[in-house]
């Protein structure tokens, strides 16, 4: 957990960082949305392919291999400034990230008791929250230019990795012995509203920091200012994570789900004013970061409920992939948003997004049968 908060911590530094040196550097939204957007798609691409490899190598092993990657890869932004290296770099980072990420959730979803699923996993999001909302706030806090603060990210990633090479990490499970496997496609067919509200918490909590920051530069925010747009959404995650998973142990997940889409769809229309008043885009940036957030807790908690008898493993490597997916998505169609549409497009797409997830949790519930 503290390996998986550090790796959170360092990439919630890194990325704004890079979205700046881009958009200084003449680099236009679209641009800087994809390389938002790569770590995503590898993510997405590569999770499948986790209930095999840690079949094969073991989660242990698959988690540090996944941590020395995105250590390699952050280190290469410190070497080059050309773009199309980056973007190789971001792809990467991905790479190890779906390892490193899918370990972690589907070790807490397995291990956790029944009892205390949604306030021990609202814990592990709040430390992750609160990576989210330091990291963009350290080159403020301690005056850093972007490179040393680059070279501070990738510090962190290195210690996220020397602290998880105890011996204990090799001996952790993530499924029972005795389970049978199941694909990724059953997953989501078993859970569909689950995958969609953690592609909806990807877009919201993790799709549009980038892109954000970079608009905040784009009128005229100096690099302390911009960034702390990103902080504002990790704050916001950081305040949501423990009190969400407190209400899923007491209410029922479909009024949770409900009561969070509709509160990102009216801050999607509230954004839309936001070239009237700045501030908006703090308090909207918070609001996304922590209702996101809680999107995606959310599902993780229903996934240790509804997958405890077929395969936690497969449960998470769905909602894993569609919160990537929402997280590669978000920056790419953000970036053409603001670059065609500017600030009101981006809040118009963005409360769609939203009404689409209340919908779904408006409709009766249906339990389709789980299949291999």
């Amino acid at each position: 957990m503290f390996g998986t908060a550090l790796v959170v911590l360092s990439y919630s530094l890194l990325n704004p960082v890079l979205a700046v040196r881009l958009q200084t550097s003449g680099a236009s939204n679209t641009a800087i949305g994809v390389i938002a957007m790569l770590p995503f798609i590898s993510v997405a691409a590569l999770v499948p392919m986790a209930p095999r490899l840690f079949a094969h190598v073991g989660v242990g092993r698959a988690y540090r291999a996944g941590l020395l990657l995105e250590v390699l890869s952050c280190a290469g932004y410190l070497l080059t400034d050309d773009y199309r290296i980056w973007c190789v770099l971001a792809f990467l980072s991905g790479v190890g990230a779906a390892a490193a990420w899918n370990a972690t959730e589907a070790l807490i979803a397995h291990n956790v008791p029944v009892s205390h699923r949604g306030r021990l996993t609202g814990m592990y999001q709040t430390l992750l929250g609160a990576g989210m909302a330091l990291g963009p706030l350290l080159p403020g806090m301690l005056g850093l230019s972007p490179l040393p603060a680059m070279q501070l990210a990738c510090a962190g990633l290195g210690l996220a990795l020397a602290i998880t090479l105890v011996p204990a990490v090799t001996r952790l499970k993530a499924m029972h012995d005795d389970q049978a496997h199941m694909s990724l496609l059953s997953a989501w067919r078993f859970r569909p509203a689950l995958a969609w509200a953690a592609m909806v918490g990807g877009v919201f909590e993790v799709g549009l920091g980038s892109i954000t920051t970079a608009y905040g530069s784009q009128i005229g925010l100096n690099l302390a200012a911009a960034v702390s747009i990103a902080g504002a959404m990790g704050i916001g995650s950081f305040a949501c994570q423990y009190p969400i998973g407190w209400l899923a142990d007491h209410f029922p997940a479909r009024r949770l789900f409900a009561g969070g889409a509709l509160l990102l769809a009216l801050s999607a229309v509230a954004f839309i004013q936001a070239s009237q008043w700045p501030a908006l885009i703090w308090v909207c940036a918070a609001i996304w970061g922590g209702v996101g957030g809680a999107l995606y807790t959310l599902s993780m908690i229903r996934v240790a409920h509804d997958f405890a008898d077929s395969s936690a493993l497969a449960g998470t490597s769905a909602t894993i992939a569609g919160y990537t997916a929402g997280g590669a998505i978000g920056p790419l169609v953000s970036g053409w948003m603001f670059d065609h549409f500017g600030v009101g497009g981006q809040g118009c797409w963005l409360a769609l997004l939203a009404l689409s997830l209340l919908a779904m949790h408006s409709r009766p519930a249906s339990a389709p049968a789980a299949r291999g």
